[in-house]
């Protein structure tokens, strides 16, 4: 139906008179054409840099992106060719007409080269078209605005767009059909106008570009104004609307399965209720924990995993003399993700993180369970925490929140629009315990970090790279973590501390494929020398593991509603691996990755260095996939993930 399109599109444009009615309307199409052509053509430089891109790969994009360009038009002239329509003819030989014309043809230009050139950065950034992150973006201007102007000189670059505009628009200004085309009777410019828009809306969705196998390539076939609006449009997805389902009792008994360690007693005999009594013999240790989440840690930027760059020696340091988790998965790639994973212990469900949803207070947390046991639950983050909807979630699920408001001018060393530097972070944490444990209550703290991000600037004299880069915020995060462990190895409270590091996500999720595995891959360390063995790890397990995981070395006995369970409290571990984007859902094995798509087909992909062979066939692990991801996304939508009173 796609060709059919651009045959309305000829239909509109058809030249009959001297005097052009559509003039203007011609003239924005072949802006909106070229300067898209040109981003596109930009893009397939920078994404060849990265993965090949075969002769069938580039024709497909370039012959797909030009029918989602006309698509994407087709909307944009909606307004404008009503009001050529209503307009009277007359109006063209005013003066006033004219200078508006102009300026309106350059403002088009300027915002459409804008546009083009945000979705570089974007791309550079994540190697994809606008989507679900760009979303957010629009809605947090401050941060993102802020970001912008401190990584890229933003007044030469806002100067050349400029100047591109003016050369655009008198370029295809001088074109000389222009004034031949475009006047049509205008019964007919409205039917046809009409008749495009029923053939795109039923032809064309964000997905009907994804037909080939490199990802690249289907990114590069989209339309970055069409990617951006479907979108918003989609940002919370109905599981059951839009994925494969099995039956219920059916779910509920994998889950229960999966769940039903030797140290847990099911509070129910069967359904969808996982209530579980976790019981450990022996006294509980009551220690303080703090949970460092970090700005985008991927695994291999440690030495341990490899890196031969030493950006990381005091990480490296405590995994020697700590317990360090070598195939540990985060379960998506924004930050949001990894704070939902940590403190809900619960998959991702597709669309939006619960961080940011309705109807996301009074949820079971790792809070709640600290919070039952005396102690004094917070959430510290070194930015504006409005930002994602962090203070809101976390003060509504028994953490208490402190940002950068609490922070006076002579606390700040250096900031930046994300945040200040984190070793200023971790001094206003180091006053909080200082405090709490004057008052005789152990505490639980989860810190959010912010410095290895960019635009990567940090404090002068720490380490030995400028900032700048991703390797120097890297290094200067190691830095800060090693300095902020110095300083409380001087308090009393610091003996009878476990401290708990782990990233939110990598430093990138994109790849050759959707859910590329290497790209979620993450380091966790638990150190507690005084109580903790040093130890390696190597059971595959994902974030939302780590909290049961954590209450299971304190020798907790407590009522679990978590999915995620202690990775000691079996011999081989849970042995599986959740990691999403916000429509793709992964479900990771030993050897093989489950995909689960809306409105497609699950898909198997075997891992290119399986670490074991998994005994199950294809079809249990596309029923456990379907039953982890129907059964967590139920539970949040039907209020199972609540606090019970």
């Amino acid at each position: 139906m796609l060709p059919v399109i651009m045959l309305s599109w000829v239909f509109i444009v058809k030249q009959s008179s001297s005097v052009s009615r559509y003039r203007f309307a011609i003239f924005l199409s072949f802006l909106f054409i070229v300067t898209n052509t040109i981003s596109r053509i930009v893009l397939t430089v920078m994404a060849v840099q990265k993965n090949s891109l075969s002769p069938i790969d580039l024709g497909y994009s370039f012959f797909s992106g030009i029918l989602y360009d006309l698509a994407t038009l087709s909307y944009v002239l909606i307004p404008i060719l009503l009001w050529l329509t209503l307009i009277p003819l007359r109006w063209r030989d005013n003066h006033i007409w004219k200078i508006s014309g102009w300026i309106f043809s350059i403002v088009a230009a300027y915002a459409l080269v804008i546009l083009a050139v945000s979705e570089w950065v974007f791309w550079a950034e994540f190697e994809s078209r606008f989507n679900f992150i760009a979303v957010d973006y629009l809605v947090y201007t401050n941060e993102v605005i802020g970001n912008i102007r401190e990584s890229y000189p933003l007044l030469t670059w806002l100067s050349l767009c400029v100047v591109a505009s003016l050369i655009l628009v008198i370029a295809i200004s001088r074109l000389p059909f222009l004034n031949r085309w475009g006047h049509i009777p205008r019964r007919q410019a409205l039917l046809a106008l009409l008749i495009v828009q029923l053939l795109v809306n039923l032809a064309i969705t964000g997905q009907t570009k994804d037909l080939r196998e490199n990802r690249y390539a289907n990114e590069l076939a989209g339309s970055g104004l069409y990617s951006l609006f479907y979108a918003f449009n989609n940002n919370e997805l109905n599981y059951r609307h839009f994925y494969q389902t099995e039956d219920d009792s059916s779910t509920n008994t994998v889950i229960r399965q999966q769940l039903a360690t030797p140290d847990a007693h099911f509070m129910t005999a069967s359904g969808n209720d996982v209530s579980r009594e976790i019981k450990h013999i022996g006294a509980e240790r009551h220690l303080n924990v703090v949970l460092i989440s970090v700005e985008s840690l991927s695994a291999d930027y440690l030495g341990k995993f490899g890196n031969k760059q030493g950006l990381t020696p005091n990480l490296d340091q405590l995994a020697d003399t700590g317990m360090l988790f070598t195939r540990l998965y985060a379960t998506g790639n924004r930050t949001v993700r990894g704070l939902e994973a940590l403190s809900l212990a619960v998959p991702p469900t597709p669309g939006q993180s619960i961080v940011r949803r309705p109807n996301n207070e009074s949820l079971f947390s790792l809070a709640s369970v600290f919070n039952n046991k005396g102690y004094d639950s917070s959430f510290l983050y070194g930015g504006y925490g409005t930002f994602d909807n962090m203070n809101y979630f976390f003060a509504n699920n028994g953490y208490n929140v402190k940002d950068r408001l609490e922070l006076k001018s002579n606390q700040i060393t250096h900031e930046n629009i994300w945040g200040v530097a984190d070793e200023d972070l971790y001094n206003m944490a180091l006053r909080d315990f200082d405090e709490t444990s004057k008052q005789g209550k152990p505490f639980f703290a989860h810190i959010m970090t912010t410095s290895n991000h960019r635009p990567y600037s940090f404090p002068e004299n720490r380490i030995d790279l400028p900032n700048g880069t991703r390797e120097a915020a890297v290094k200067y995060t190691d830095w800060a973590i090693g300095n902020f462990i110095k300083q409380a190895s001087q308090r009393k409270w610091y003996k009878d501390t476990v401290f708990v590091i782990v990233a939110d996500h990598c430093a990138s999720s994109a790849g050759k494929t959707d859910l590329p595995v290497e790209r979620y891959h993450i380091p966790l360390l638990v150190w507690s020398p005084a109580h903790l063995p040093a130890q390696k790890v190597d059971r595959l397990m994902s974030q939302i593991d780590i909290a049961p995981t954590l209450l299971g070395l304190l020798n907790f006995t407590y009522t679990s509603n978590f999915m995620g369970v202690d990775v000691f409290a079996t011999p081989q571990g849970p042995q599986r691996a959740f990691i999403a984007t916000y429509q793709g859902l992964g479900y990771l094995t030993s050897d093989r990755l489950v995909i689960l798509r809306p409105r497609k087909q699950p898909e198997i992909q075997a891992l290119e260095t399986p670490v074991a062979k998994t005994a199950k066939s294809n079809a249990e692990l596309v029923k456990e996939a379907i039953a982890w991801y129907q059964f967590s996304s139920d539970a949040f939508s039907q209020g199972r993930m609540k606090l019970k009173h």
